[in-house]
């Protein structure tokens, strides 16, 4: 989610002197340290990178004073800023956030709104102060939100167009032409992080919501539901307003699709991964799996 905006910043005008991320974390079978993708994208083009456990310490804390910055653009950094480093920057820490502030506050906001079904979604740059994203605001952009969109294909846009809009509020503030408006105190909504059983389908619920919910936790953490006590992971669905009626979680196998019964309409399935095995399609799934008529998801 940061490398539009690191590439942004550092083809504007402005100097980019560090660069803030997380701390090399193990990956993979031989769980070896990894940069973070901001980490490496500075390694590259020789930027010192900053990787403290928590901002509040004090190395970090005395490096960032060294540096001297005018301003700290954050992107999807993930922690809580303390005052005391809050303080350093002479223009303070300013932060792209993915939605349309004060709604979706908190570290889930695309999802969220894909979840509620929200027609139309932005970014905000605003000043980071120590509460969760409730600083002042310096611009926004407005974005639709497509019938098909999942949090994947929003957040890219949304990364490419808030970095340009995150440049456009660096430039200003070093010109001396923006102030940032205070949020408004109605219109408030919380998007705390989304977990891997928020992933798990409902078939009882409404089409309309197991397709926000699939769409919403693609790809990450992604969408899941059991089949004979196996967990199977399910792409974003479409709903079938003219396949027959079925019970929540029961299973049609047709010709050339597989339909799954919700509360209302039933939904066609995209393509699965069962446990172990490589994505496929819904319909090669069930043929090789030999899905009985009897059978259906948990």
């Amino acid at each position: 989610m940061a490398l539009p905006a690191l590439e942004a910043i550092a083809n504007s005008g402005h100097e980019l002197v560090a660069v803030l991320t997380r701390p090399d974390a193990p990956s993979g079978r031989g769980r070896h340290l990894v940069r973070s993708p901001a980490a490496a994208w500075a390694d590259e083009r020789g930027i010192e990178v900053l990787t403290p456990a928590k901002p509040r310490e004090p190395e970090f804390l005395d490096r960032l004073r060294q540096l001297e910055p005018d301003c700290m653009p954050v992107v999807a950094y993930g922690a809580l800023v303390p005052r005391v480093a809050l303080d350093i920057p002479k223009h303070g820490w300013i932060n792209l956030h993915f939605s349309l502030l004060p709604a979706w506050r908190g570290a889930a906001p695309v999802q969220h709104s894909v979840w509620h079904g929200d027609e139309i979604t932005g970014a905000s740059v605003f000043l980071l102060e120590e509460g969760m994203d409730t600083g002042p605001v310096y611009g926004t952009l407005t974005t639709p939100i497509e019938a098909r969109d999942t949090s994947g294909d929003l957040l890219a846009r949304l990364a490419v167009d808030g970095a340009g809009l995150l440049v456009r509020v660096l430039d200003a503030i070093e010109a001396g032409e923006v102030t940032p408006l205070a949020q408004p105190s109605d219109g408030v909504s919380l998007a705390p992080k989304i977990t891997v059983e928020d992933a798990r389908v409902n078939w009882a619920e409404p089409a309309f919501a197991v397709d926000r919910r699939i769409r919403a936790t693609t790809p990450a953490p992604g969408a899941w539901t059991e089949f004979r006590q196996e967990r199977l992971k399910l792409s974003p669905v479409r709903i079938a307003a003219d396949g027959p009626r079925l019970r929540p979680g029961d299973l049609l196998v047709e010709k050339r699709r597989v339909l799954a019964g919700t509360a209302t309409d039933p939904v066609e399935l995209g393509e699965v991964r069962a446990a172990g095995k490589k994505p496929m399609s819904a319909i090669d799934w069930a043929r090789g799996t030999r899905v009985s008529a009897e059978e259906r998801f948990e």
